[in-house]
């Protein structure tokens, strides 16, 4: 498998070291973006704070594996996501059955991409509102970048199970977002 070119790379082994300094800058350079990872998924501050900070000591503790096959924020991220997803666990919120939320009928128009013409923020927020099963699987899929064979193999469902329940939280986002309740 062909290495992956990263551009901290120096940093990283400076961090394999030891060197604080090292990890303090790298920690610097990625804390934001897997703050707002750890966010998506958890929708509340202090959690995904934790989670953040926890998902970091893991990487540190474990940077030796670390293959450089993939850039470093895409193996950090895959932390991040699972040690978010262990807090859902821990509280018992974490969906066991997937299938629990209403079925929706599938109608291809409620799901057209132009009909969620609304800002950036009034989206967020109606994200927010999601049940955690949906909102999980929107988070991992539309802004992570995970596909749907990734997300099962990280929630143990099936990908199929995924991408109906993609498709179901894409018409409640809509939903949510034409009956106003996101403002």
């Amino acid at each position: 498998m062909e290495h992956y070119k990263n551009i901290h790379i120096q940093l990283i082994k400076a961090c394999k070291k030891g060197n604080r300094k090292a990890q303090t800058k790298l920690y610097s350079l990625y804390s934001k973006a897997m703050f707002n990872t750890a966010y998506r998924i958890l929708n509340n501050v202090h959690e995904a704070e934790d989670a953040m900070q926890e998902a970091f000591i893991k990487a540190f503790n474990k940077l030796d594996t670390y293959s450089e096959t993939v850039s470093f924020g895409a193996w950090l991220k895959k932390i991040v996501v699972n040690t978010s997803l262990d807090v859902l666990r821990k509280q018992k919120e974490f969906f066991e059955n997937i299938d629990q939320y209403p079925d929706i009928q599938d109608d291809e128009q409620c799901l057209n991409e132009r009909e969620i013409t609304f800002e950036a923020l009034k989206i967020r927020k109606a994200i927010m509102q999601l049940p955690v099963g949906y909102r999980i699987i929107l988070s991992l899929y539309l802004l992570e970048g995970y596909d749907h064979d990734e997300i099962s193999g990280i929630l143990g469902i099936t990908a199929s199970t995924s991408r109906s329940q993609l498709t179901r939280a894409k018409k409640k986002l809509l939903n949510i977002l034409q009956s106003h309740e996101a403002f």
